[in-house]
């Protein structure tokens, strides 16, 4: 199977580069912004006709080399197309970001060790910052269509990489895991062995208040410096909870093994099914990215040789791993206790999930290597 990650690479250029990356970026949103309002006057979604009214104006007027002038085409185009089958209304694109994509092997290269990038003024060959980056330069990734970046005074390059990797065969697992996520432990896991792991959140969930705290706080002044320090504040909580997101996939990732099956809930419909929670409550439940985690976790798994399912995670926390009897009353949510109605079986609430979770992991191995049978 194939899997494909965005690498964030840092490069460093120097002065006289930083200049020239500059302009160029300057000169691609101006032309993105040009090209958006022929678009949206005209609904024009054809490359060949937008070319023949916009080219020469990219050209001339813009200074765009051919490729980029093509590019920036293309780019715009597939913004409106996006947003029309995302059934979204037909408004006017405005790019607001210094961003250039760039063709790999025609726009960028990798040139003696250094980043070879396209320019107004022609190429640039760039060091760049290797750090934990190693495993995309060991010649098994292949690299597609990047995204020059300028941010926080940073140029960067954020580039979709692609492998090829070995699965791992039904047949092969050897550990089926659990994974119940949630609020005061961000994830609990129950595997084969029978044994349990706690993630906490409670200093997660904490911080989260703070910074749900600051942004209240700011939103009640209406200022322009207070609307600039929300959308900083906003910018650093989403850097901060991906980095949290990281660090737990990689800790449940590693801990399940190789050939492992990991059991997630599959949290889709969480919006709606906590539209019922009090709103004072409702940013704790529903602004954890937890798709995120899902989808790190999933990638992680398969590098590290693993499966990854998720399953609907109704009645996992109501219903009994020893007899199978399931009542909402089992449940004792405000105190994270689980006690039976039928057989007493008590244990806390989340590892109750992450003990169901894996009960459906097992059976749905089961159910593969019957179909392989068959």
């Amino acid at each position: 199977m194939q899997i494909t990650i965005t690498a964030k690479i840092q490069i460093l250029p120097d002065t006289e580069q930083s200049l020239q990356l500059k302009a160029t970026l300057s000169a691609i949103k101006k032309s993105l912004n040009y090209i958006s309002d022929i678009v949206f006057s005209t609904k024009e979604l054809s490359q060949p006709r937008l070319h023949k009214v916009t080219y020469d104006i990219l050209r001339h007027a813009y200074g765009l080399k051919s490729q980029m002038a093509q590019s920036v085409m293309k780019t715009v185009i597939a913004k409106y197309k996006s947003a029309k089958s995302n059934n979204h209304e037909f408004n006017k694109v405005v790019f607001k970001k210094p961003e250039y994509d760039l063709v790999w092997n025609r726009d960028y290269s990798l040139v003696k060790g250094l980043f070879s990038v396209n320019t107004l003024d022609g190429r640039v060959k760039v060091p760049f910052r290797q750090e934990g980056m190693d495993q995309y330069f060991d010649g098994s990734w292949k690299f597609g269509t990047a995204k020059l970046v300028f941010k926080h005074d940073k140029f960067f390059l954020h580039i979709p990489t692609t492998k090829d990797v070995a699965g791992s065969p039904i047949q092969d697992i050897k550990n089926v895991i659990g994974i119940d996520l949630g609020i005061n432990f961000l994830a609990t896991s129950y595997n084969s062995s029978n044994h349990t792991e706690f993630y906490r959140g409670r200093h997660i969930k904490h911080k989260r208040a703070k910074y749900s705290k600051s942004r209240k706080e700011l939103q009640q002044r209406q200022t322009p410096s207070s609307r600039r320090r929300l959308r900083l504040i906003g910018q650093r909580e989403n850097r901060w909870m991906t980095d949290v997101n990281h660090q737990l996939s990689k800790a449940l990732v590693e801990s399940a093994g190789k050939n492992s099956l990991l059991v997630l809930e599959d949290l889709t419909g969480i919006r709606n099914a906590t539209e019922k929670v009090q709103l004072k409550n409702r940013y704790v439940f529903v602004s954890w990215g937890f798709y995120q985690l899902r989808q790190m976790i999933e990638y992680k798994a398969i590098l590290n040789h693993s499966l990854t399912i998720a399953v609907d995670p109704k009645f996992t926390s109501q219903k009994c791993p020893q007899c199978g009897h399931t009542e909402k009353a089992n449940r004792d949510k405000k105190n994270h206790v689980f006690t039976c109605k039928n057989c007493t079986y008590t244990s806390n609430d989340d590892r109750i999930g992450a003990m169901n979770l894996r009960n459906i992991g097992i059976e749905y191995v089961h159910a593969e290597l019957v179909k392989q049978v068959t």
